[in-house]
């Protein structure tokens, strides 16, 4: 719970009521500070008010299982709609780079969709969960885990993706738990692509200061000069630039206008590149309402040429 001031008087009462009406509450917790304000990894401190000191938990979200200590990660349930919209966008075969991974709300459910996932958290404890979420999912063969500094990560996994060759074989499934796929053939294999289709950025306190990362993003790639990566973009290769998707807080308003505008500043503000409402492919998503005057948004925006490929 994140109980107001004047509920505070009763908080162990209402815990007591609370696990008295629901049968499967096994704990209450109540935050004593704000998600971010006291950690780089939006861990919070927390008050037990009902039942064991004890946040290890299981969860279930679209068809997946993530278990993880709630004490010592990040986690929301409240962005399972979120989680879900970003997720179908991604498709079977493309590489997505989940930069803020967490526990893996959209690395897993993305792996179980055979895409090849390049998935990094900052917090050991977030990076440790996600390796055994990863085990638990069998998405072993799409996803793959780093524990790093997010704009390093985005820069240093872009440039090993180039350079990294993974096919996996896809077989249909088989009534027969006898069967050994090494003696059936697959009815597709997947290839990985050289290039992200999508960067996701799941950090709306700061995720638009790790922004800078993309500028010459393309450029000085090490042994790969700027015009052979431009030729993985060519019209005929129906690949296209990839999308960011980086999360963010702002006012709130009855229409947004405003928001979206602050919000396309921000981002021409730290790409050194002008993105407006009227940029093409732009959409600043409402996700949800944090506090009387704060939302959550979701801004996703095609990465402009002239940013990828700049000479820096």
């Amino acid at each position: 719970m994140n109980l107001r001031d004047r509920y505070l008087p009763y908080k162990h009462l209402i815990a007591e009521v609370l696990a008295d009406k629901n049968p499967i509450v096994r704990t209450v917790i109540n935050k004593v500070d704000d998600v971010g304000t006291e950690n780089a990894f939006r861990t919070f401190g927390y008050e037990v008010l009902y039942g064991p000191d004890e946040m290890n938990v299981e969860h279930r979200e679209q068809g997946c299982t993530f278990k993880f200590d709630f004490a010592k990660v990040y986690w929301n349930t409240r962005l399972q709609t979120e989680h879900e919209r970003l997720c179908s966008l991604f498709s079977e075969g493309e590489a997505v780079c989940d930069v803020m991974a967490g526990v893996g709300p959209f690395t897993i459910p993305a792996g179980k969709k055979r895409c090849f996932v390049w998935a990094n958290d900052l917090n050991p404890e977030s990076y440790k969960s996600l390796v055994d979420n990863v085990r638990i999912n069998k998405v072993g063969e799409y996803v793959r885990p780093h524990n790093t500094d997010g704009a390093a990560f985005i820069r240093q996994a872009t440039t090993d993706l180039l350079k990294t060759e993974l096919s996996v074989p896809v077989f249909a499934k088989s009534k027969s738990h006898r069967g050994d796929q090494a003696d059936r053939e697959p009815e597709k294999v997947l290839v990985q692509p050289r290039t992200f289709a999508h960067y996701v950025m799941n950090l709306p306190a700061s995720a638009t200061t790790f922004l800078p990362a993309f500028i010459g993003l393309y450029s000085n790639v090490p042994g790969m000069p700027a015009d052979e990566i431009k030729k993985l973009f060519a019209p005929h290769t129906e690949r296209k630039l990839p999308m960011v998707h980086v999360h963010c807080f702002s006012t709130k308003s009855d229409d947004n206008v405003e928001e979206t505008k602050k919000i396309c500043e921000e981002l021409s503000h730290q790409l050194k590149f002008e993105i407006t409402p009227d940029t093409p492919e732009l959409l600043i998503y409402d996700v949800r309402d944090v506090a009387p005057k704060k939302r959550m948004f979701c801004a996703s925006f095609r990465l402009p040429e002239r940013v990828a490929f700049r000479q820096v």
